[in-house]
């Protein structure tokens, strides 16, 4: 190759022909747990609440397909950061300078508005199970918790405590989806694609809101903590990927199963703000009693509470390896890890800045760039993936196949669209 072609294709950093290894050797407790429990919040329940709510199960099958979209674009970004030992911000960096001049004011932009949104959610059940702290006291004191976590710890402590509350999740919310007695023909029903009238808004929220946006990029960081980090692990990222989404995909479901038997059976609606869960808790204290009220916001507050550590350690490595290319470092330099300097800097920037938020009303401008930006992130993602994995980015062995190429095409237009619908939805709020 030219210097030129050198340059815009970079060579791998690992080899690309050492063995596999096999998955019997690894617990599968890894970051696909972490990046998928991340990408789980407060408004994903909500929109899945909502659904169920109003179209009972016919929307289950979004969910499924969720599921599969996700796992074909976190499996495409961990195969790039393996194959190639490099990040997904360096495959982006070689696409051209129009992604770093997307992804820089995006990442700036979506961490100080999603940390106020981060932090208030999941204070709010923590402000009704203990009253004696107002709501933005508590969204204060889970930022700072989140930060001195990560600040902190390595990623296996991220990683153990996103297992412990991912656990605590799952057991409380599909135990309680067990504990309504769900009508299992209507579930079987509800496998089969159906779109009721009024309800494609819903079915792209429901595909869209299984496991995340900017944080299905982070999983290739999160690989390299965990020291998975070279093509030996393939067949284990893959296993780990689609096991932790298989698991976020019943726990979503699981939501639903509790929209529809809960509010969608007795006529009852909620809001579609994150108070709509503590709307739903009230609905389950009446029904349930307090003590099934209560488990269920202590399940609210663990899917926020992960999302808040996922997100501080995730998204802080990301803009440290972003911002690391754009002053020259070399691959791996100190300042770009955990712990170095511009991750530091972004774990103070998705803390206190946002809380400033909490006091004061959003400025509408920045949540109309926050809405958009966001929205295009998955096509973005998509988009690129298509191109660093059918190129000489990737060796040969490791670059897509047709079914996988099928796939991402469907994704990049089926997210595309979610992402226009969105953007139409935030300009026609914001006037």
């Amino acid at each position: 190759m030219s210097r030129t072609d050198a340059e815009k294709y970079p060579s791998v950093l690992v080899d690309p022909n050492e063995p596999v290894e096999d998955v019997k050797k690894y617990k599968i407790i890894g970051p696909g747990l972490v990046v998928a429990a991340t990408g789980i919040g407060a408004a994903d329940l909500v929109a899945t609440l909502v659904a169920g709510s109003r179209y009972g199960y016919a929307l289950l099958w979004a969910v499924v397909l969720g599921v599969v979209l996700k796992i074909i674009l976190v499996e495409g970004a961990g195969r790039y950061t393996l194959a190639t030992g490099r990040t997904i911000f360096e495959g982006w960096r070689s696409l051209g300078r129009w992604t770093s001049l997307y992804f820089g004011p995006y990442i700036i932009i979506w961490g100080f508005v999603y940390g106020a949104t981060a932090m208030s959610a999941s204070a709010m059940p923590l402000a009704v199970l203990f009253p004696f702290f107002d709501l933005k006291i508590w969204a204060l004191i889970m930022g700072i918790v989140g930060l001195v976590t990560v600040w902190a710890g390595k990623y296996h402590l991220v990683e153990k405590l996103t297992a412990v509350l991912v656990g605590l999740m799952f057991l409380l919310i599909v135990g309680l989806a067990v504990y309504t007695l769900p009508n299992i023909p209507a579930i079987l029903k509800g496998l089969i694609p159906f779109i009721p009238a009024g309800g494609l808004s819903y079915t792209l929220a429901l595909c869209g809101g299984v496991g995340g946006t900017i944080t299905l990029a982070a999983y290739g960081y999160w690989l390299r903590e965990k020291g998975w980090d070279r093509p030996r692990f393939m067949r284990v990222m893959q296993l780990d990927n689609t096991v932790a989404y298989v698991l976020s995909g019943i726990f979503v479901a699981a939501t639903l199963v509790i929209g529809v038997e809960v509010l969608y059976s007795a006529g009852l609606a909620v809001s579609s703000g994150d108070k709509g869960l503590l709307e739903l808790a009230d609905v389950l204290n009446d029904r349930y009693g307090a003590v099934v009220g209560n488990l269920f916001l202590v399940g609210f507050w663990a899917a926020s509470f992960s999302s808040v550590i996922g997100v501080w350690s995730g998204v802080s490595l990301m803009f440290a390896d972003f911002w690391g290319n754009l002053r020259g470092k070399e691959h791996g330099h100190p300042d770009t890890v955990t712990g170095g300097k511009y991750f530091k800097f972004f774990l103070l920037w998705i803390t206190f800045p946002p809380m400033t938020l909490l006091l004061l009303n959003r400025p509408i401008f920045l949540v109309l760039l926050y809405g958009v930006l966001g929205a295009l992130f998955m096509p973005f993602l998509a988009l690129t993936l298509l191109q660093l994995l059918n190129t000489r980015r990737v060796p040969d062995r490791w670059r897509n196949g047709l079914v996988t190429n099928i796939l991402l095409v469907i994704t990049t237009v089926f997210f595309g669209a979610l992402g226009i619908m969105q953007t139409w939805e935030v300009i026609a709020k914001a006037l």
